[in-house]
């Protein structure tokens, strides 16, 4: 059975989908941009960018029952290869080892024009 997470302490939808949907013991997120709660754009460069959608998907889980530490696969979508190693620097202060397993991609343009997008799928408790 399917159910839809939603939670307020993340930025709500801005098009026809869930923040994550849940799937017996997988929730599987969209991709969470640099958002606030309240929808409002984080100011500043990659690392901030990173900081905010971690947040993001991090309130996420915690709507589905789960958190960071249960992520098994990243997928990261940067508009900028060049801002991988910043970004990563971020990325690698909040998943510990063993690491999930993660794609990353350079797109030609993300919502917003943000710098950077990820969604997860994670197992739930």
């Amino acid at each position: 059975m399917k159910d839809i997470v939603q939670t307020e302490r993340a930025p709500a939808a801005i098009g026809p989908y869930s923040q994550a949907v849940t799937f017996g013991n997988l929730v599987v997120t969209s991709g969470q941009i640099p958002l606030t709660a309240q929808g409002e754009l984080v100011a500043g460069g990659i690392a901030e960018q990173t900081e905010q959608v971690i947040q993001n998907l991090r309130a996420v889980l915690a709507a589905a029952g789960t958190d960071l530490d249960r992520v098994v696969k990243t997928t990261v979508f940067l508009a900028d290869m060049n801002e991988f190693a910043a970004m990563n620097a971020v990325y690698e202060q909040h998943f510990a080892a063993p690491y999930p397993a993660r794609s990353t991609v350079q797109v030609a343009r993300l919502p917003r024009d943000v710098r950077v997008e990820i969604e997860v799928l994670a197992e739930r408790h």
